[in-house]
């Protein structure tokens, strides 16, 4: 490819956004779009950190926002962006994930108006009981995800910790029910873990009806590879982005004690879409199969 027609190609790259619930699918998500050669997926990456510092310099009281119009913040936000993403792939579409997303709609719909945000979620017990079980994991390690000793010490205190307004599974839940009911609900998609994990194609391939996208028939569901140690092992939690090569779902039971279970039921929001615009890949009777229901009904995926 010539050097004109590879900036051609970069230039000409669409913008797409995984966020939604940690231990919800996001990384099993990007696994399988990026066995597309023409799409870029990973875990979560730099470029919300760095659109989020970019922000606090150029916002109010700070010595650059006297130094800038107002009219050069969004061209310097979006050549941080284009910048980020044409140094890390050349693929013709960009995932980014980031759980920050969902509480930036308004910035990603003025900036980017095409891209689309798909939000991985899971029942909120079960998210509780996947990281407890990655905590448990492993009883050497003090990981990141607590500040202190007090914190760490039960599953009582872990939960409590997580759950805050401000914390791994708080903030992401409240940022996506911002988005769920906010003004730009159309453009976000809610894609279940145990949906996807059941019915993988049927899933994926509403994602790429969602998207826009013709099909990739040469997806492989018995083969998926992702993982990321060196990340996991720096946040003291080893295997948190590992992907198990064949998709499929798992039933356990869980490992919370009872009450602390039900304390986190009835958390699923995106389940009624009563007063939201979002798309919701939802179960259909029978083998797994899915659809998805809101004001950006999907046509049926299921063979």
């Amino acid at each position: 490819m010539s050097l004109v027609a590879q900036r051609a190609k970069l230039a000409s790259q669409k913008l797409h956004f995984i966020s939604g619930l940690p231990r919800s699918g996001s990384t099993l998500l990007s696994a399988l779009l990026r066995q597309n050669p023409r799409f870029h997926a990973s875990m979560s990456s730099a470029l919300a950190p760095l659109v989020s510092a970019n922000l606090n310099i150029m916002g109010s009281g700070t010595e650059v926002s006297l130094l800038l119009e107002e009219s050069q913040r969004p061209a310097i936000l979006k050549a941080v962006v284009a910048a980020f993403c044409r140094t890390t792939t050349d693929r013709e579409i960009f995932f980014d994930t980031n759980r920050q997303w969902t509480a930036r709609m308004p910035l990603l719909a003025d900036m980017f108006p095409d891209a689309k945000v798909i939000a991985c979620v899971r029942d909120v017990p079960w998210v509780m009981d996947s990281l407890e079980r990655m905590f448990r994991k492993d009883p050497y390690e003090n990981t990141r995800m607590f500040g202190n000793d007090g914190e760490r010490t039960t599953v009582y205190s872990r939960t409590e910790a997580l759950a805050r307004h401000n914390r791994l599974v708080g903030l992401a839940w409240t940022s996506l029910k911002e988005a769920f009911y906010g003004e730009h609900s159309k453009r976000l998609l809610i894609v279940d873990y145990e949906i996807l994990s059941r019915a993988p194609e049927k899933t994926l391939k509403l994602v790429y009806q969602f998207l826009g996208e013709d099909w990739y028939k040469d997806h492989d569901f018995d083969k998926v590879t992702y993982d990321a140690p060196r990340f996991d092992e720096a946040l003291g939690m080893k295997g948190l982005h590992t992907v198990r090569p064949k998709v499929e779902f798992k039933a356990r039971k869980t490992i919370l004690p009872p009450d602390l279970f039900r304390k986190f039921e009835g958390m699923d929001f995106w389940k009624d879409t009563a007063g939201s615009s979002a798309s919701v890949i939802v179960a259909q009777s029978g083998a797994g199969a899915s659809a998805a229901r809101g004001a950006g009904t999907l046509e049926d995926a299921a063979e």
